[in-house]
């Protein structure tokens, strides 16, 4: 115990004298927590249109103006022909086009009927999906607007049936609640998994690893020294982070914070472990940022923070079974979100146990105490 703490005394020593990873540790993470925060989003708001009004009737500009008021469009220019609008598309200069042609509202009154092209630029399929329900839920409205204007008896009667709706968890359907949370495990992630790698990996570099090896240090005690720094630090980042969360996003936080920092804990010791499995695959810092970004990035684009991972194949999911980060998003959002408790997230929890001790016992087994 005595070797470990003295250890821990110069990993905590040689991490607060190194200038450059410094801001790394503690202003990066709150500065990208800010950014992402704001700038993640799944809201689609100022989609370019261009519109072809080959009727130019009243009915036409009042959907027109219909599309100007909707923050969901951004209407910026309304075109005479179907050629200089789908110069616009290809030039990027709009997304979406929406087509009115000649004798619309004629159609419209006379034969009760009237059609409506619309084309998107469909690279991004989901804007290009978003569009089109927006563009169809104005158009709707306004279809029931005619309705009840030429047929005022047919608003009286009533359905019978009354629908109301709420959502849980997230009623006003901010994507902050849903994404902030997301994020803060990423940043924690990245701390665990890279910057603990190279403090083992540099030392590699520098020689200054040969000293310790040398001495009749246990490989667990030294691995042991190199995590537990790191791991008080991203539970400070993570506390730092909840504050951040709720001072600046307003985040709820409907479940247990001890509960969050208990998860974040056995968490974090499958991230570490990992990372230090890894570096002692590496002999450079350059070797282990490839093998770390490949982890890394495989686990965010598969945790469900961008993307659902139920949408996902059966065999996605089946890999995502030793998705570490698609873990802990599900626990912190089940906490933070929904209240869960111990009970609740138990099974999640051992899993992570389990994970952990692997990650640890492969990285005392594959260091070399002789170098």
């Amino acid at each position: 115990m005595r070797t470990l703490l003295f250890l821990l005394q110069k990993e905590f020593l040689q991490i607060f004298r190194n200038k450059m990873l410094l801001p790394f540790l503690f202003i990066m993470p709150i500065i990208q927590l800010l950014v992402l925060g704001f700038a993640a989003t799944f809201e689609m708001r100022n989609i370019k249109m261009v519109v072809v009004d080959a009727d130019r009737s009243s009915v036409t500009r009042q959907i027109i103006s219909k599309f100007e008021g909707s923050p969901f469009f951004d209407v910026v220019g309304i075109r005479l022909s179907m050629q200089a609008a789908e110069d616009d598309l290809k030039n990027d200069v709009a997304s979406v086009i929406v087509h009115f042609p000649s004798n619309f509202e004629q159609n419209l009154y006379r034969e009760g009927k009237a059609k409506v092209q619309l084309l998107a630029n469909a690279i991004n399929g989901t804007v290009a999906g978003l569009s089109n329900a927006y563009i169809s839920s104005i158009l709707a409205s306004y279809n029931r607007e005619i309705i009840l204007e030429q047929y005022p008896q047919a608003g009286k009667g009533g359905s019978g049936i009354n629908v109301t709706h709420s959502f849980w968890f997230n009623p006003k359907l901010n994507y902050q609640t849903y994404m902030v949370p997301g994020i803060l495990v990423i940043l924690i992630t990245t701390i665990g998994l890279i910057v603990a790698g190279l403090n083992l990996v540099s030392e590699k570099e520098s020689g200054t690893i040969e000293q310790i090896n040398v001495t009749p240090i246990s490989k667990a005690v030294f691995i042991m020294g190199k995590l537990v720094p790191f791991w008080i630090i991203a539970l400070g980042e993570l506390a730092f982070g909840l504050i951040v969360a709720k001072l600046v996003y307003n985040i709820p936080f409907v479940g247990s914070i001890p509960l969050i920092f208990f998860s974040a804990a056995i968490y974090l010791l499958v991230i570490l472990g990992l990372g230090l499995f890894f570096s002692t695959l590496a002999d450079t810092q350059q070797q282990l940022m490839f093998i770390a970004f490949f982890f890394i990035m495989t686990f965010i684009l598969m945790s469900g923070l961008f993307t659902s991972a139920e949408s996902m194949p059966q065999w996605a999911k089946w890999l995502n079974i030793v998705n570490p980060v698609a873990y802990f998003i599900r626990i912190i959002r089940m906490v933070l979100l929904k209240g869960s408790t111990l009970a609740d997230i138990s099974g999640i929890l051992f899993s992570l146990g389990m994970y952990a001790f692997v990650a640890i016992s492969a990285a005392v087994l594959r260091y070399r105490k002789v170098s």
